[in-house]
C-alpha cells in the first residue's frame, strides 16, 4: 500500500513539472489558437449543429431566452436524472417547471430529435456598467442534426414562440375591461379599466341543448386556428356572434362560456358612455388580439335601429351679440351613429388587430337595423330559447347533483319533460326555484320545480284565453262599425248627389247667359 502511494504520488509530480515545462514553452496565445483549432476540427467533422441561446443580448432581454424557458417547462419530456425548478410567477393561476444548471430536455418537432441543454456559468466581474447584471449568465444550448437544420429552422423557432405566449396568455388571469370614464386615457394612456374575469361559466355548465352547444364550440375552434384560413381568404380574423332572445335565458353565461373556452380577455363596451364616432374607433384601436368585444343589449344602448331616422346634426346659433354658441357646434360633432358602429364592426377600423370575436345580445331582435344582421358582421345567430328538457336536464345536475339517467324521481321527472314545454320559462327562473330548494332534497325540490311549471303553464293558458277573447270581442266590434257604415252610406249619398245636379244646372244657365 506505501508503494502505491509513493507511485501516486511520483506520477503528480511529473504531471506538474510536465505542465509548467508547456506553460514555459507554449504561450497561453498558443494555446488558446490550439483549442480552438482543436474545436473546429471537432465541430467540422460532428453530425450535429449547435445554437446558444443567451439570457440577455447586450444590454436587453433576449426574449427568445424566456419563451424556450417557458416552452421547455410544460411541453418537453425531461431527461432520466434531470431536476427540475417549479415556479409561479406574478399575477399567474398555473405553476411552471424550469430546468436547473447544466440539464438537459429532449424534444420532437416534425419528426426530428432536438436536445436542449441549460448552461449556467459565473460571470467575470464586469466593470463600470449602468444596468446591474447577474451574478451568472445563464443560456440555452440547442443541439440538432445537420441533417435536420433546413426543416427546423426557423420554423422550430416560430412554434417555440407562439407556444409560449399562448402558454402566457392561459396561465394568467383575464382581464374585464370596460370604459366608463368614456373616451378619457389613463395614466397609462388607456381608455380600458381592467379588473379581473373570476366568471365561472363554462360550457359544461351552461344550461343549453347539448346538439346547438356542440356546435358553437366547434365554430370557436375553428376560428381560433383559422390564422392561415383567413389570410388565404383575404379577410380580416374577426367573427360576429349575435346572442338574441327573452331575459334571463343565458346571454351573459354565453359570453363568459365563449371567454373561459378560448382564454381571451372580455371588453364591455358601453356605448352610451362614447359620444362620437372618433372616440369609437380609439377605443377599437386600444383592444388587444385574442379578445371578445361585447356590446349588450345594443337595442336599449342607443338609438341605432335605423339610419335614415336618425335626426340631423343641430346647426351652430348666432347669439344675440352675433357669437357663435359654442356647445351646439360642439354637440354637431359629437354623436354615435350607426353607420360608425358599422365601421367599427366590419370597416377598415375593424383590421386593427387580429383574433377578435364580436358579441352583440338583444332581447328584441325585430328592432335593430338589418345591416347590423347581415354576415360579415354578424356572422352567426344564436337564439337563446326557454328552458328545454335537455337544459334543465343541465341545471339538475349543476344544482342538485342529479346524473342523467339516476333512479331518483323518475316519476317526477317525467312530469317535468311533460311540462317543460308548456311553461315556457327561462334557465334563471329554474335556477332560483333550485336554490330556494336545494337543502330540501333532490325529490323535495323536482317537486317544487313541477309545481312551479304547472302554475305557469296554467297561468299562461288563463292569459291566452282571455286575449283570444279579448280579440274576438275586438273583432266584433269592428265588424258592427263597419255595418253601421255600410248603412249610413246611402243615406250620405243622396245630399250631395241632388246638390251636385243643381250646381250643374246653374253653371250651364251662367255659360248660355255669357255666350249671348
Amino acid at each position: 500500500m506505501k508503494e502505491y502511494w509513493t507511485m501516486l504520488a511520483s506520477l503528480m509530480g511529473a504531471l506538474a513539472f510536465l505542465q509548467g515545462v508547456l506553460h514555459a514553452v507554449f504561450p497561453a496565445e498558443l494555446r488558446a489558437a490550439l483549442a480552438r483549432l482543436l474545436g473546429r476540427l471537432t465541430r467540422a467533422f460532428s453530425p450535429y449543429c449547435y445554437f446558444d441561446v443567451t439570457e440577455t443580448d447586450g444590454m436587453s432581454n433576449n426574449e427568445i431566452y424566456d419563451a424556450v424557458q417557458l416552452y421547455l417547462s410544460s411541453t418537453a419530456a425531461p431527461a432520466s436524472g434531470a431536476r427540475l425548478s417549479l415556479t409561479r410567477p406574478h399575477n399567474a393561476t398555473s405553476f411552471t417547471f424550469g430546468l436547473a444548471a447544466s440539464d438537459r430536455v429532449v424534444d420532437a418537432f416534425r419528426g426530428a430529435a432536438v436536445t436542449w441543454e441549460h448552461v449556467v456559468a459565473p460571470r467575470q466581474s464586469p466593470g463600470f456598467s449602468w444596468r446591474p447584471l447577474p451574478e451568472e449568465k445563464r443560456r440555452f444550448t440547442l443541439r440538432i442534426r445537420r441533417g435536420d437544420r433546413e426543416k427546423l429552422l426557423p420554423a422550430y423557432l416560430d412554434h417555440i414562440l407562439a407556444t409560449a405566449q399562448e402558454i402566457r396568455r392561459r396561465s394568467q388571469d383575464r382581464l374585464l375591461y370596460t370604459n366608463a370614464r368614456g373616451g378619457a386615457m389613463d395614466s397609462r394612456g388607456l381608455p380600458w379599466d381592467p379588473v379581473p374575469f373570476k366568471h365561472p361559466s363554462t360550457f359544461d355548465t351552461l344550461a343549453m341543448d347539448p346538439d346547438r352547444k356542440a356546435s358553437i364550440m366547434a365554430d370557436l375552434r375553428d376560428f381560433a386556428a383559422g390564422s392561415s384560413f383567413y389570410e388565404r381568404t383575404g379577410r380580416a380574423w374577426k367573427r360576429g356572434y349575435l346572442l338574441y332572445g327573452p331575459p334571463g335565458t343565458g346571454k351573459s353565461s354565453m359570453i363568459a362560456a365563449m371567454a373561459n373556452f378560448l382564454g381571451y380577455d372580455v371588453y364591455d363596451l358601453e356605448l352610451t358612455e362614447v359620444s362620437s364616432n372618433a372616440e369609437l374607433r380609439k377605443l377599437l384601436m386600444k383592444t388587444t388580439s385574442k379578445s371578445i368585444i361585447v356590446i349588450e343589449d345594443i337595442d336599449c344602448s342607443v338609438d341605432l335601429t335605423n339610419r335614415a331616422a336618425l335626426p340631423p346634426a343641430p346647426k351652430p346659433r348666432s347669439t344675440l351679440d352675433g357669437a357663435i354658441d359654442q356647445e351646439a357646434g360642439a354637440a354637431s360633432g359629437r354623436s354615435i351613429t350607426l353607420s360608425g358602429l358599422l365601421n367599427f364592426t366590419d370597416g377598415l377600423w375593424s383590421c386593427c388587430g387580429s383574433e377578435r370575436i364580436f358579441v352583440f345580445t338583444t332581447n328584441h331582435i325585430e328592432k335593430l337595423d338589418p345591416a347590423l344582421l347581415r354576415s360579415g358582421r354578424m356572422d352567426m345567430h344564436v337564439f337563446m330559447s326557454y328552458c328545454t328538457f335537455p337544459a334543465l336536464k343541465i341545471l339538475l345536475k349543476n344544482y342538485l347533483c342529479l346524473e342523467s339517467g339516476a333512479d331518483d324521481g323518475a316519476e317526477v321527472m317525467r312530469g317535468l319533460e311533460e311540462w317543460i314545454e308548456a311553461a315556457e320559462i327561462t334557465p334563471a327562473d329554474v335556477s332560483e326555484v333550485l336554490i330556494k330548494n336545494r337543502r330540501n332534497g333532490k325529490e323535495r325540490a323536482m317537486e317544487e320545480l313541477l309545481e312551479a311549471l304547472k302554475a305557469r303553464a296554467e297561468k299562461r293558458c288563463l292569459d291566452g284565453g282571455k286575449s283570444a277573447a279579448a280579440a274576438a270581442a275586438k273583432d266584433n266590434d269592428e265588424e258592427e262599425e263597419e255595418e253601421k257604415r255600410a248603412l249610413e252610406s246611402p243615406k250620405e249619398g243622396k245630399g250631395p248627389a241632388g246638390k251636385d245636379s243643381c250646381d250643374d244646372g246653374q253653371d250651364e244657365e251662367t255659360d248660355a247667359k255669357k255666350q249671348l
